[in-house]
């Protein structure tokens, strides 16, 4: 199975947040962009629209802990408690001030904790099928909750199995092997498999509860997509989260799931490209 360097996805930059290495990468020039990729995906999942957005910005990159090519653990914190803490000291390492953000899924939830809870301003976000508002989780990740050791114990081939179904569950299309098997690899093995129950083990609704309330304190313009299939966050949501946030504009997404940077990486491109020429008039919208 090839790996992300095989690949030709540069995650060559290396950050050490509290003795754990966190990789990044970064392409093109201009002013900053940040792409925030959510769960159980990586930053691969930007490798169609990164290069594209790369030829009107700076555009950097990374895998949050926990995920993809950054550092695992047994017993670490690779919530969303800790992953706005993480994106807040990449800002200070990258020296950037006022960034376009994109965000996908729990990379949304980080982008707007980091914005409200940790004061950062952003010039604008783009918000992807964000989990924005509680209760949430599937229901893999109800049940993997609350039997965490039974299925990190699962036979790798079970494992595997159970990994497929529920990356193939955020797609409206099907996926190659090759695109299944980028998604797949950070989370197989001695180390990936107990790493991908961490993470669901780890997810609580008070990280959302901590913010739901405050979107009306969202002080830059708001574009938020979401794939109109989307079974894993009814597009219901995204309406509620837009209404929540005076500065949002919602665009639904047809032939879309869950994963629509993987559906309709066209769409992603050009609609960040209209909003970040544009946010003026997309917030007033």
């Amino acid at each position: 199975m090839r790996t992300s360097e095989s690949t030709g996805w540069d995650l060559t930059g290396k950050f050490d947040f509290r003795d754990q290495e966190v990789r990044y990468g970064a392409m093109g020039a201009g002013e900053p962009l940040v792409l925030l990729h959510g769960t159980p995906f990586s930053s691969v999942v930007w490798r169609r629209i990164a290069p594209h957005l790369a030829s009107h910005r700076r555009v950097y990159y990374f895998d949050l802990l926990g995920y993809g090519r950054s550092h695992k653990q047994q017993d670490q914190d690779v919530s969303l408690g800790v992953q706005n803490q993480l994106f807040t000291a990449l800002l200070d390492h990258w020296g950037l001030d006022r960034p376009d953000v994109v965000a996908h899924d729990f990379g949304g939830t980080t982008a707007l904790r980091t914005h409200l809870l940790d004061g950062r301003d952003y010039r604008t976000l783009t918000l992807i099928d964000p989990v924005a508002l509680s209760p949430h989780g599937s229901a893999l990740v109800q049940t993997a909750r609350e039997h965490t050791d039974a299925f990190i114990e699962l036979p790798g081939y079970i494992h595997e199995a159970v990994l497929r179904a529920y990356i193939a569950g955020a797609v409206h299309r099907t996926l190659s092997e090759h695109e299944m098997s980028r998604y797949l690899q950070p989370w197989l093995g001695e180390v990936g498999q107990p790493a991908f129950y961490r993470q669901i083990a780890q997810m609580d609704d008070r990280h959302t509860d901590e913010i739901q309330d405050r979107y009306a304190e969202i002080r830059c313009p708001v574009t938020i997509l979401w794939g109109e299939h989307d079974t894993w966050i009814p597009i219901e949501r995204g309406r509620d989260l837009a209404d929540r946030s005076p500065h949002a504009t919602f665009r639904a997404v047809p032939e879309a799931s869950h994963l629509l940077p993987e559906d309709s990486p066209e769409t992603v491109v050009a609609a960040v490209l209209d909003f970040i020429d544009h946010p003026a008039s997309a917030s007033a919208a």
